[in-house]
Protein backbone atom coordinates (compact mmCIF):
# COMPACT_ATOMS: atom_id res chain seq x y z
CA UNK A 1 0.00 0.00 0.00
CA UNK A 2 1.82 2.93 -1.42
CA UNK A 3 1.04 6.95 -0.74
CA UNK A 4 -0.41 7.34 -4.00
CA UNK A 5 -2.93 4.39 -3.78
CA UNK A 6 -3.99 5.25 -0.57
CA UNK A 7 -4.67 8.87 -1.44
CA UNK A 8 -7.12 7.23 -4.39
CA UNK A 9 -8.77 4.86 -2.71
CA UNK A 10 -9.67 7.68 -0.15
CA UNK A 11 -11.05 9.77 -3.17
CA UNK A 12 -13.15 6.53 -4.31
CA UNK A 13 -14.41 6.33 -0.47
CA UNK A 14 -15.51 9.56 0.21
CA UNK A 15 -17.41 9.40 -2.80
CA UNK A 16 -18.84 5.97 -2.97
CA UNK A 17 -19.65 5.31 0.78
CA UNK A 18 -22.80 7.64 0.28
CA UNK A 19 -23.66 7.69 -3.28
CA UNK A 20 -25.51 4.44 -3.76
CA UNK A 21 -22.74 2.36 -6.05
CA UNK A 22 -20.81 0.31 -3.73
CA UNK A 23 -17.85 1.55 -1.85
CA UNK A 24 -16.52 -1.71 -1.31
CA UNK A 25 -16.84 -2.49 -4.91
CA UNK A 26 -15.08 0.68 -5.91
CA UNK A 27 -12.24 -0.10 -3.69
CA UNK A 28 -12.02 -3.37 -4.80
CA UNK A 29 -11.82 -1.86 -8.69
CA UNK A 30 -9.53 1.05 -7.30
CA UNK A 31 -7.07 -1.90 -5.79
CA UNK A 32 -6.96 -4.12 -8.83
CA UNK A 33 -6.47 -1.42 -11.42
CA UNK A 34 -4.11 0.27 -9.74
CA UNK A 35 -2.01 -3.23 -8.94
CA UNK A 36 -2.99 -3.81 -12.72
CA UNK A 37 -1.59 -1.13 -14.23
CA UNK A 38 1.71 0.00 -11.63
CA UNK A 39 2.48 -4.02 -12.66
CA UNK A 40 2.40 -5.29 -8.67
CA UNK A 41 1.95 -8.86 -7.83
CA UNK A 42 -1.16 -9.20 -6.45
CA UNK A 43 -1.07 -10.25 -2.27
CA UNK A 44 -3.69 -12.59 -1.47
CA UNK A 45 -5.17 -11.51 2.41
CA UNK A 46 -3.55 -8.33 2.66
CA UNK A 47 -3.81 -7.48 6.12
CA UNK A 48 -2.44 -4.00 5.48
CA UNK A 49 -5.19 -3.73 2.88
CA UNK A 50 -7.55 -4.96 4.90
CA UNK A 51 -7.12 -2.47 7.62
CA UNK A 52 -6.42 0.79 5.40
CA UNK A 53 -10.26 -0.38 3.76
CA UNK A 54 -11.55 -0.64 7.36
CA UNK A 55 -9.86 3.44 8.19
CA UNK A 56 -11.21 4.53 5.14
CA UNK A 57 -14.54 3.62 6.11
CA UNK A 58 -13.29 5.41 9.93
CA UNK A 59 -12.76 8.29 7.61
CA UNK A 60 -16.40 8.36 5.98
CA UNK A 61 -18.05 7.29 9.67
CA UNK A 62 -16.22 10.80 11.33
CA UNK A 63 -17.89 12.80 8.88
CA UNK A 64 -21.24 11.44 9.03
CA UNK A 65 -21.01 12.07 12.91
CA UNK A 66 -19.89 15.39 12.31
CA UNK A 67 -22.60 15.74 9.28
CA UNK A 68 -25.45 14.54 12.02
CA UNK A 69 -24.06 15.32 15.22
CA UNK A 70 -27.47 17.41 15.99
CA UNK A 71 -29.66 14.60 15.25
CA UNK A 72 -27.06 11.89 17.13
CA UNK A 73 -26.75 13.99 20.01
CA UNK A 74 -31.07 14.44 20.11
CA UNK A 75 -31.44 10.75 19.65
CA UNK A 76 -29.01 9.84 22.46
CA UNK A 77 -30.76 12.31 24.73
CA UNK A 78 -34.52 10.59 23.96
CA UNK A 79 -32.73 7.12 24.47
CA UNK A 80 -31.87 8.32 27.88
CA UNK A 81 -34.82 10.43 29.29
CA UNK A 82 -37.37 7.82 27.81
CA UNK A 83 -35.57 4.89 29.78
CA UNK A 84 -35.38 6.80 32.65
CA UNK A 85 -38.65 8.45 32.84
CA UNK A 86 -40.83 5.19 30.76
CA UNK A 87 -41.56 7.96 28.17
CA UNK A 88 -41.26 6.03 24.68
CA UNK A 89 -43.70 8.09 22.37
CA UNK A 90 -40.78 10.70 21.32
CA UNK A 91 -40.00 10.05 17.68
CA UNK A 92 -35.90 10.71 18.46
CA UNK A 93 -36.67 7.68 20.74
CA UNK A 94 -38.14 5.50 18.43
CA UNK A 95 -36.11 6.41 15.93
CA UNK A 96 -33.04 5.13 18.43
CA UNK A 97 -34.75 1.90 18.83
CA UNK A 98 -34.94 1.42 15.43
CA UNK A 99 -30.94 1.84 14.67
CA UNK A 100 -30.29 -0.41 17.70
CA UNK A 101 -32.34 -3.10 16.56
CA UNK A 102 -31.48 -2.47 12.62
CA UNK A 103 -28.12 -2.74 13.67
CA UNK A 104 -28.28 -6.19 15.71
CA UNK A 105 -30.31 -7.33 12.52
CA UNK A 106 -27.59 -6.36 10.18
CA UNK A 107 -24.86 -8.27 12.27
CA UNK A 108 -26.93 -11.44 12.18
CA UNK A 109 -27.28 -11.44 8.44
CA UNK A 110 -23.63 -10.05 7.93
CA UNK A 111 -21.32 -12.01 9.86
CA UNK A 112 -21.80 -15.48 8.10
CA UNK A 113 -20.79 -13.11 4.94
CA UNK A 114 -18.11 -12.19 5.84
CA UNK A 115 -15.89 -14.74 5.01
CA UNK A 116 -17.05 -14.48 1.43
CA UNK A 117 -16.89 -11.01 1.29
CA UNK A 118 -13.34 -11.10 2.15
CA UNK A 119 -13.10 -13.84 -0.53
CA UNK A 120 -14.38 -11.47 -3.29
CA UNK A 121 -12.22 -9.04 -2.60
CA UNK A 122 -9.67 -10.72 -4.85
CA UNK A 123 -12.56 -11.63 -7.82
CA UNK A 124 -13.45 -8.62 -8.78
CA UNK A 125 -15.45 -9.55 -12.00
CA UNK A 126 -17.61 -11.39 -9.36
CA UNK A 127 -18.07 -7.60 -7.60
CA UNK A 128 -18.45 -6.40 -10.74
CA UNK A 129 -21.64 -8.84 -11.22
CA UNK A 130 -23.01 -7.92 -7.87
CA UNK A 131 -22.81 -3.84 -8.77
CA UNK A 132 -24.60 -4.64 -11.46
CA UNK A 133 -27.41 -6.48 -9.03
CA UNK A 134 -27.30 -2.92 -7.01
CA UNK A 135 -27.96 -1.22 -10.43
CA UNK A 136 -31.14 -2.66 -11.43
CA UNK A 137 -32.42 -2.83 -7.61
CA UNK A 138 -31.92 1.14 -7.99
CA UNK A 139 -33.88 1.36 -11.76
CA UNK A 140 -36.18 -1.27 -10.16
CA UNK A 141 -37.33 0.65 -6.80
CA UNK A 142 -37.48 4.19 -8.56
CA UNK A 143 -39.94 2.62 -11.25
CA UNK A 144 -42.11 1.65 -8.03
CA UNK A 145 -41.76 4.47 -5.52
CA UNK A 146 -43.28 6.42 -8.55
CA UNK A 147 -46.46 4.81 -8.06
CA UNK A 148 -46.47 4.99 -4.70
CA UNK A 149 -48.82 8.70 -4.23
CA UNK A 150 -48.57 8.65 -0.15
CA UNK A 151 -45.35 8.28 1.46
CA UNK A 152 -45.31 6.90 4.50
CA UNK A 153 -42.87 7.26 7.71
CA UNK A 154 -40.24 5.40 9.50
CA UNK A 155 -41.70 2.21 10.80
CA UNK A 156 -41.05 -0.54 12.88
CA UNK A 157 -41.52 -2.77 9.47
CA UNK A 158 -39.68 -0.32 7.19
CA UNK A 159 -36.66 -0.58 9.36
CA UNK A 160 -36.25 -3.88 9.91
CA UNK A 161 -36.47 -4.22 5.91
CA UNK A 162 -33.58 -1.70 5.65
CA UNK A 163 -31.70 -3.57 8.12
CA UNK A 164 -31.88 -6.30 6.58
CA UNK A 165 -30.44 -5.03 3.41
CA UNK A 166 -27.61 -3.36 4.78
CA UNK A 167 -27.38 -7.05 5.98
CA UNK A 168 -26.48 -8.43 2.87
CA UNK A 169 -24.94 -5.20 1.77
CA UNK A 170 -21.79 -6.71 3.48
CA UNK A 171 -21.10 -8.30 0.08
CA UNK A 172 -18.54 -5.96 -1.94
CA UNK A 173 -20.79 -4.93 -4.92
CA UNK A 174 -23.89 -4.97 -2.76
CA UNK A 175 -24.16 -0.73 -2.04
CA UNK A 176 -25.22 -0.13 1.30
CA UNK A 177 -26.54 3.16 1.04
CA UNK A 178 -27.90 2.01 -2.49
CA UNK A 179 -29.91 -1.41 -0.76
CA UNK A 180 -31.14 0.35 2.32
CA UNK A 181 -32.45 3.57 0.47
CA UNK A 182 -33.93 1.53 -2.42
CA UNK A 183 -35.91 -0.82 0.26
CA UNK A 184 -36.91 2.40 1.78
CA UNK A 185 -38.10 3.65 -1.60
CA UNK A 186 -40.00 0.35 -2.06
CA UNK A 187 -41.51 0.37 1.39
CA UNK A 188 -43.05 4.23 0.20
CA UNK A 189 -40.74 6.12 2.19
CA UNK A 190 -40.00 10.04 1.26
CA UNK A 191 -36.19 9.40 -0.57
CA UNK A 192 -35.02 11.95 2.34
CA UNK A 193 -36.00 10.25 5.11
CA UNK A 194 -34.58 7.19 3.60
CA UNK A 195 -31.39 8.70 2.81
CA UNK A 196 -30.93 10.29 6.37
CA UNK A 197 -32.06 7.24 8.19
CA UNK A 198 -29.60 4.91 5.71
CA UNK A 199 -26.91 6.93 6.95
CA UNK A 200 -27.50 7.24 10.66
CA UNK A 201 -28.30 3.28 10.24
CA UNK A 202 -24.26 3.10 9.07
CA UNK A 203 -22.69 4.37 12.32
CA UNK A 204 -22.95 1.64 14.80
CA UNK A 205 -22.05 -1.14 11.84
CA UNK A 206 -18.88 0.93 10.83
CA UNK A 207 -17.98 2.31 14.17
CA UNK A 208 -18.10 -1.64 15.46
CA UNK A 209 -16.17 -2.64 12.36
CA UNK A 210 -13.17 -0.31 12.80
CA UNK A 211 -12.79 -1.05 16.32
CA UNK A 212 -12.89 -4.72 16.28
CA UNK A 213 -11.05 -5.92 12.93
CA UNK A 214 -7.70 -4.65 14.66
CA UNK A 215 -8.46 -6.53 17.85
CA UNK A 216 -9.67 -9.55 16.67
CA UNK A 217 -7.64 -10.14 13.54
CA UNK A 218 -4.15 -8.02 13.85
CA UNK A 219 -0.86 -8.58 15.88
CA UNK A 220 0.34 -5.33 16.83
CA UNK A 221 3.24 -5.69 15.34
CA UNK A 222 2.66 -6.11 12.24
CA UNK A 223 0.20 -2.78 12.57
CA UNK A 224 3.19 -1.01 13.44
CA UNK A 225 5.12 -2.05 9.99
CA UNK A 226 1.76 -0.70 8.50
CA UNK A 227 2.57 2.24 6.03
CA UNK A 228 0.78 4.72 8.37
CA UNK A 229 1.62 7.80 6.40
CA UNK A 230 -0.66 6.82 3.60
CA UNK A 231 -3.17 5.10 5.84
CA UNK A 232 -3.46 8.77 7.52
CA UNK A 233 -3.62 10.27 4.40
CA UNK A 234 -5.86 8.18 2.71
CA UNK A 235 -8.25 8.50 5.62
CA UNK A 236 -8.19 12.31 5.91
CA UNK A 237 -9.39 12.30 2.49
CA UNK A 238 -12.14 9.91 2.73
CA UNK A 239 -13.28 12.20 5.31
CA UNK A 240 -13.30 14.97 3.78
CA UNK A 241 -14.57 14.42 0.95
CA UNK A 242 -17.00 12.35 2.56
CA UNK A 243 -18.49 15.43 3.94
CA UNK A 244 -18.85 17.08 1.18
CA UNK A 245 -20.69 13.73 -0.89
CA UNK A 246 -22.94 14.15 2.45
CA UNK A 247 -23.84 17.47 1.63
CA UNK A 248 -24.78 17.42 -1.53
CA UNK A 249 -26.17 14.06 -1.92
CA UNK A 250 -28.71 14.85 0.57
CA UNK A 251 -29.99 17.95 -1.34
CA UNK A 252 -29.29 15.83 -4.63
CA UNK A 253 -31.61 13.22 -3.61
CA UNK A 254 -34.27 15.35 -2.30
CA UNK A 255 -34.85 16.51 -5.70
CA UNK A 256 -34.02 13.76 -8.42
CA UNK A 257 -34.26 10.56 -9.11
CA UNK A 258 -31.39 8.02 -8.65
CA UNK A 259 -31.65 6.22 -11.50
CA UNK A 260 -28.54 7.63 -13.19
CA UNK A 261 -27.01 6.42 -10.34
CA UNK A 262 -28.30 2.57 -11.27
CA UNK A 263 -27.10 3.47 -15.12
CA UNK A 264 -23.80 3.98 -13.96
CA UNK A 265 -23.38 0.46 -11.28
CA UNK A 266 -25.09 -1.67 -14.42
CA UNK A 267 -22.17 0.01 -17.11
CA UNK A 268 -19.36 0.06 -14.31
CA UNK A 269 -20.21 -3.43 -13.54
CA UNK A 270 -20.34 -4.56 -16.65
CA UNK A 271 -17.38 -3.11 -17.89
CA UNK A 272 -15.20 -3.92 -14.70
CA UNK A 273 -16.66 -7.74 -14.75
CA UNK A 274 -15.65 -8.50 -18.46
CA UNK A 275 -12.11 -6.60 -17.94
CA UNK A 276 -10.87 -8.98 -15.29
CA UNK A 277 -12.78 -11.86 -16.33
CA UNK A 278 -10.21 -11.38 -19.70
CA UNK A 279 -7.52 -10.13 -17.66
Amino acid sequence: MDFIQSILMGIVQGLSEFLPISSSAHLVFTSNFYKVFKGIEEVHHSNQEIFTDIMLHLGTLIAVLIFFRKEIFEIIKALYYGLKNKEYSSLDFKLGVYIILGTIITVVIAYPLNEIAGGLVFRPEIVGILLVGTGFLLLFSEYKAKKILEKKELSLRNSILIAIAQGLAALPGFSRSGLTIATGLLSGMDRSVAARYSFLLSIPIILGSSMLYPLIKLDFHEVIAFNWTAIIAGTIVSGIVGYICIKYFLKFVAKFSLAIFGYYCIIAGILTAIFFSIY
